[in-house]
């Protein structure tokens, strides 16, 4: 199992093609009514779209095993199942002696030599089904806070939303395909994601992520920073390659007269601008906490590619078929929304031991 947070502990367990996937989640208080529903609703967010996504088929079913009595819960670890049902790895088995360009299959062969192949074993994003449903579970803890969150695909490929999106937009996104935040951007991406799989590609893009009620100070300092803690849990997520707070590397064409965020009064201390994605020290300044990911383009691709044979240590050439996304952005979106909320819920309890 891998294992995530310190107060409200997430373990996640399970490989692609294996029985099934899912997470113990411990550290929640005795008492948090949680809504099986909206765990039902966030991961089917997560679910392909025709043309859009892969053609793996599964019920995504979530049970809650234990930890859950009368719909709150009971101060036990909840035990979180997903069962796999469309397993079929037949097409994968080649991959274990031609790696993947781009895939974890080289590194995972070498340090593992009875690595699981099926599906990309336990690097699957076919995981990432636990962390929606725990990462909802933590949403809901942390809503009675009044912290939440919502996540938006900002751009796929070279169609890139320019605007700074509230958190109702974002909010909004879950009614598109792409989730994107206007229909517009919405064909357009879906076209560009299209376009792509007929080419036999695949495509990349960037997810921006917007937490609100964040009190002045929540957060640690050095290695307990929060932005430091959002992006190892983001890059705990599979093909993220990237993260910025607010502005991010575009702070570095700035100026400081340009780059600081003024404060001013209105009913608390605000800012007027949000450059530093609501971050500084570690610690929120009370503007909303807006970060962006990148995740690269789906490694298996039906294009012909080199690689190696690792049984007669030769080149080779390698092509994916099979049931692949030709782009898994949309798909993320749920999970960094999600991820999030289980490193805020966390922090919340240090903060409430802090107390």
């Amino acid at each position: 199992m891998y294992q995530f947070g310190e107060k409200i502990r997430f373990d996640l367990f399970g490989k692609s093609h294996a029985d099934c996937v899912g997470g113990i989640l411990e550290g929640l208080p005795a008492g948090v009514r949680i809504d099986e529903t909206e765990i039902a609703e966030a991961v089917a967010l997560r679910k392909p779209v025709a043309k859009i996504g892969t053609p793996r088929a599964e019920d995504d079913k979530v049970e809650i095993v234990q930890g859950l009595t009368d719909g709150k819960t009971d101060g036990n670890p909840l035990l979180i199942i997903i069962r796999n049902k469309n397993t079929d790895g037949s097409k994968y088995l080649k991959f274990s002696t031609t790696p993947r360009p781009g895939h974890a299959d080289l590194p995972a062969l070498v340090k593992f030599p009875e690595h699981d192949i099926r599906g990309g074993g336990q690097f699957s994003g076919r995981l990432t089904v636990a962390i929606v449903a725990a990462g909802n579970i933590c949403e809901q803890f942390n809503r009675s806070f009044g912290i939440e969150t919502a996540a938006y695909t900002s751009s796929i490929g070279n169609i890139e939303d320019k605007d700074d999106r509230s958190f109702e937009e974002a909010r909004g996104s879950r009614v598109y395909p792409t989730r994107s935040c206007t229909e517009d951007l919405d064909k357009k991406m879906y076209g560009d994601i299209v376009a792509a799989g007929n080419d036999g590609d695949s495509v990349g893009g960037t997810v921006t992520c917007i937490t609100e009620g964040l009190p002045i100070g929540f957060g640690g300092i050095w290695f307990d920073a929060l932005d430091a803690l959002i992006a190892k849990a983001m890059f705990g997520i599979p093909a993220c390659k990237g993260i910025e707070f607010g502005k991010g590397f575009g702070l570095g064409r700035m100026r400081g007269s340009q780059s600081n965020d003024p404060y001013y009064y209105d009913n608390g201390v605000r800012t007027r601008t949000n450059n530093m994605g609501g971050i500084v020290g570690g610690m929120s300044d009370g503007a909303p906490m807006v970060f962006r990911t990148v995740f690269k383009p789906t490694p298996s691709i039906a294009k012909e590619q080199d690689t190696v044979d690792l049984d007669r240590n030769c080149n080779d050439k390698v092509a994916v078929t099979g049931r692949h996304d030709p782009c898994i952005v949309p798909r993320a979106v749920i999970v960094v929304e999600c991820m999030t909320a289980l490193v805020i819920a966390d922090q919340i309890m240090k903060e409430k031991v802090m107390e």
